[in-house]
C-alpha cells in the first residue's frame, strides 16, 4: 500500500523555520510520499542529519529525533526525521541567511531552486540521505570547503592552538633568540604545519623562518619572515574563527545566481583584489587598497560610468578633521606646497584662506570650520585618474601616489575608496568603445594637467563584495575577517530561527569617500 505522510512545515520547536516562498504560499503542510524509504533508510537519514555540522549547519536547529526513538515509536521517528530533513533541505538549497544589513553583495536566486521538487523527491527517495548529500554539495566549491572545515573542526576538538602571550607588539626578527616568544611561536605553527617539529628551541632559525613564511603566505601577508603586530594578531585568532568563516563560506554559496556573461568588475575586499571579467574569463587582475577597519569600504552594486583625468580632491570633512588638520598644524607651508588649499565660507561665499596665517592650535577634530581641496597633480591623493561610479557613499576607484603600499600583504589603508595598482590598464578597458578616445589621447590629456571628465560609452557593472574564502583550482584560500562581517554572518547563521532576511548586530562603519 502506498503510504502518505502529512508533515507540518513549521516545527513546534524553538528551531522552527518560517515558510519559504519556494513552497506554496500560505501552506503550513506538505505531503511527502514515503513508500520507497524503509525504516533502515529513515534511520540513515537521521544519522545524516545529525552530521549537518559537516555542511556548516547546526543539527539542533532542525529537531532531528534521538536515535532511540526509532525503536520506541517508529512512526513518530519517521515523521520527525522527514520533517527535519525538509527543514534542512530548505537551508541547504536556499541558504540559511539571506541578507544582512549593509550586505548588498550577498546574492541569492531562489528561483534557481525548485524546493517543491526537492521536497517531492525527498518523499519518493529510497535513500533520502543521499538526497541530503546531493543538496549539500550543489556548489562546486562545497567539497573542498567542507574538507577544510573538517580539518579545522578537528583542531578545535583537540583543544585548538595555543595563544601566544608576552610582547606581541614588538617585531620578532629572524635570527634572534627569544626564550619567551620563539617556543610559543613554534607550538602555534605546529598546530597547522606538520613540518614544524622542534617545539623548544628559543632560536629563530632557518627552519622556523620557512614555517613563518609559509604561514604568512597562507594568510596573504608579506612573506618577509618578520613577525610583527599583524602577524602576531592573526596567529592569535582562535581556531573557532576559522570554523566560523568556513561555515559562512558554505552558506554564502547556496542558491547563487547564474554567472553573468556581461563585462564586469568585481572587487573582493578582504582579498584586496580587483578582477575585470567577461563571463568566467579574467581579463584583468590587480591588487587594490581598501578602507581601513574604522573607515570601511561599503559593499556596493554600482556602475562605472565616467573617468576623470587629473582630478582635484575635495577632502571629506572627516579626512580634513582627523588626517589633514594635524599636518596643517605641523607645517602649513608644506601642506600648501603639496597642493592643499584651505577654504572658508564668509557671508555665504567660499573664499580661499592662506593656511600660513591660520592658528591651527585653535581647532581640533571636533571643530574645524574649513574646507580642504587638493590641486590636481602627481602628489594628489587620487593620483592622475579617478573612476566615477555614482553611489550614495561617495566611493570611487582611483590612482594613488602611494605606490609602495601595494607591496604590502594586508592593504586596508584607505578612507573607503578603492586605490588601484594599475589604473592605466583599467582605463584602457573603460574607454574601449568610447568614440574619439584611445590610449594616445588619454596620455595627452594626462600630460596637459587639466582636470577633464569623460563619460564612457559602455558603463561597467561594479560589485564590491566581501568574500574571505575562495576556492582556486580546488585549493581553499582564506583571508582574515578584516571588518568582522563573517562574524556578523556567523551570528545570524546560529540564530535558532532561520530568517530569510536577517539583520546583523551592529553595522559597518562606512567609508566617507575620499581616499
Amino acid at each position: 500500500m502506498r503510504a502518505l505522510l502529512v508533515l507540518p512545515l513549521l516545527a513546534a520547536s524553538a528551531f522552527a523555520l518560517p515558510a519559504t516562498p519556494a513552497l506554496a504560499v500560505g501552506a503550513e503542510s506538505t505531503v511527502l510520499s514515503t513508500a520507497n524509504a524503509s525504516q533502515a533508510a529513515i534511520e540513515r537519514l537521521a544519522q545524516r542529519l545529525a552530521r549537518l555540522e559537516e555542511d556548516g549547519l547546526d543539527p539542533r536547529h532542525y529537531g532531528v529525533p534521538a536515535a532511540d526513538l526509532a525503536a520506541a515509536d517508529p512512526a513518530r521517528f519517521r515523521a520527525e526525521t522527514l520533517r527535519a530533513a525538509q527543514l534542512a533541505l530548505s537551508d541547504l538549497l536556499l541558504g540559511r541567511v539571506n541578507g544582512l544589513r549593509g550586505r548588498v553583495d550577498l546574492r541569492r536566486d531562489q528561483s534557481s531552486v525548485n524546493l517543491a521538487d526537492w521536497s517531492a523527491e525527498l518523499g519518493a527517495a529510497a535513500e533520502p540521505a543521499q538526497l541530503v548529500d546531493r543538496a549539500a554539495d550543489l556548489s562546486p566549491d562545497a567539497r573542498p570547503i567542507k574538507a577544510e572545515l573538517a580539518r579545522y573542526r578537528a583542531i578545535v576538538a583537540a583543544g585548538g592552538w595555543p595563544r601566544i602571550t608576552g610582547d606581541v607588539q614588538r617585531t620578532l626578527e629572524p635570527g634572534t633568540t627569544d626564550a619567551a616568544r620563539v617556543p610559543q611561536l613554534r607550538a602555534r605553527l605546529a598546530a597547522t604545519d606538520p613540518a614544524v617539529t622542534d617545539l623548544t628551541s628559543p632560536v629563530y632559525d632557518a627552519a622556523l623562518l620557512d614555517a613563518v613564511r609559509r604561514y604568512q603566505d597562507s594568510e596573504g601577508l608579506e612573506t618577509d619572515g618578520r613577525v610583527g603586530a599583524i602577524t602576531w594578531g592573526i596567529l592569535n585568532q582562535p581556531a573557532d574563527a576559522k570554523v566560523a568563516q568556513l561555515r559562512v563560506a558554505l552558506d554564502m554559496r547556496r542558491a547563487q545566481p547564474a554567472r553573468s556573461n556581461e563585462r564586469r568588475i568585481e572587487v573582493n575586499i578582504p582579498h584586496f583584489r580587483l578582477q575585470l571579467l567577461e563571463g568566467s574569463r579574467v581579463v584583468q587582475d590587480m591588487a587594490v587598497i581598501v578602507g581601513r577597519r574604522d573607515r570601511q569600504t561599503p559593499m556596493l552594486n554600482v556602475r562605472l560610468s565616467a573617468v576623470q583625468f587629473n582630478p582635484q580632491w575635495g577632502a571629506p570633512d572627516r579626512n580634513a578633521r582627523e588626517d589633514l588638520l594635524p599636518r596643517f598644524r605641523r607645517d602649513p607651508a608644506a601642506m600648501q606646497a603639496a597642493g592643499y588649499r584651505l577654504y572658508q565660507r564668509v557671508d555665504g561665499e567660499v573664499v580661499q584662506v592662506d593656511a600660513t596665517q591660520v592658528d591651527f592650535s585653535n581647532y581640533n577634530r571636533n571643530f574645524f570650520p574649513y574646507f580642504v581641496r587638493q590641486d590636481a597633480g602627481d602628489r594628489n591623493a587620487l593620483g592622475r585618474i579617478k573612476f566615477v561610479m555614482p553611489n550614495g557613499d561617495d566611493i570611487y576607484m582611483h590612482d594613488t601616489p602611494d605606490r609602495h603600499l601595494f607591496t604590502r600583504g594586508q592593504r586596508a589603508f584607505s578612507s573607503g575608496c578603492i586605490r588601484l595598482e594599475r589604473p592605466m590598464e583599467l582605463l584602457s578597458e573603460a574607454l574601449s568603445g568610447t568614440a574619439g578616445w584611445d590610449r594616445a589621447r588619454a596620455d595627452r590629456v594626462l600630460a596637459s594637467r587639466a582636470t577633464t571628465s569623460v563619460a564612457i560609452a559602455r558603463s561597467i557593472p561594479v560589485r564590491l563584495h566581501y568574500t574571505t574564502v575562495i576556492v582556486d583550482g580546488g585549493r581553499v584560500i582564506m583571508r582574515p575577517d578584516i571588518y568582522g562581517l563573517d562574524a556578523d554572518y556567523a551570528r545570524a547563521l546560529d540564530r535558532a530561527t532561520s530568517q530569510r532576511i536577517a539583520s546583523a548586530e551592529g553595522g559597518a562603519t562606512r567609508g566617507a569617500g575620499g581616499r
